[in-house]
């Protein structure tokens, strides 16, 4: 695909998805109810403001075991997952493009398909992670790229097995991170285009496009306690291509 298609084009060749289409929305609990320090006490509270689905970037510090009964006590079902983002203290973010962590990779990779599995997540988002500190993006962009292909290849035929669909998220490096590696939706198709895995797809957070194409800051806060946005979740997200 032309790399010079605009945001129109690029959205209708990739999210073949009637407009009336009925949206499904989810609990971001790593971003709302924030006063709740335990993940079971959000999950219950998003189950009583309504939510039917929840989100979570990383529930590794809940044990599985007491995740899978809060989700079943409450009646959600948990929709997406992370992978892993490393070691937060030295700032990584994700480890899905990050050379010589492969096996850093795969090893967060394999934690988050076990909680998956146990309570029923059909999503994980597979983190490209960022530019490691020091090193120019540009020198390190043709291999930042390639680790990240061959990790997703591993990672899709490992989700395959599974039953599972993996996702990724280009998030903007204008305002939101500017050292994530994977920073638009055009380089988010490419890669995947060389990956070539039809359980591997492009997940769409309609806030960022927004500022992808404005380079603005929403009037609420991003994960506002109003709103979250991996809408959508069962359908739009896994029917883009």
């Amino acid at each position: 695909m032309s790399s010079t298609l605009g945001w129109n084009e690029l959205l209708l060749h990739f999210y073949k998805v009637p407009m009336s289409y009925r949206l499904h929305f989810a609990a971001n609990l790593s971003w709302l109810f924030p006063e709740l320090e335990k993940l079971s006490h959000r999950i219950e509270a998003a189950a009583q403001a309504g939510f039917k689905a929840v989100e979570v970037a990383w529930p590794y510090d809940t044990d599985v075991t007491e995740l899978k009964q809060a989700l079943e006590k409450n009646g959600v079902d948990l929709i997406l997952i992370n992978t892993p983002p490393g070691n937060k203290a030295k700032g990584e973010l994700g480890l899905g493009a990050v050379p010589m962590q492969e096996a850093e990779f795969r090893a967060g990779l394999d934690l988050a398909v076990k909680y998956a599995k146990t309570v029923g997540c059909k999503q994980i988002h597979l983190m490209a992670g960022r530019v490691p500190v020091g090193l120019d993006r540009t020198s390190v962009a043709k291999e930042m790229e390639a680790t990240f292909i061959e990790n997703l290849k591993y990672a899709a035929d490992i989700l395959s097995k599974e039953g599972l669909l993996g996702l990724v998220e280009p998030i903007n490096t204008r305002i939101t991170d500017p050292r994530y590696f994977l920073s638009t939706p055009h380089q988010a198709v490419r890669i995947l285009q060389q990956v070539d895995r039809p359980n591997l797809k492009l997940q769409l957070v309609m806030s960022k496009l927004h500022k992808f194409l404005t380079g603005t800051k929403q009037i609420a806060p991003e994960r506002s306690a109003t709103a979250t946005y991996s809408a959508c979740w069962r359908n739009w997200a896994t029917q883009v291509m």
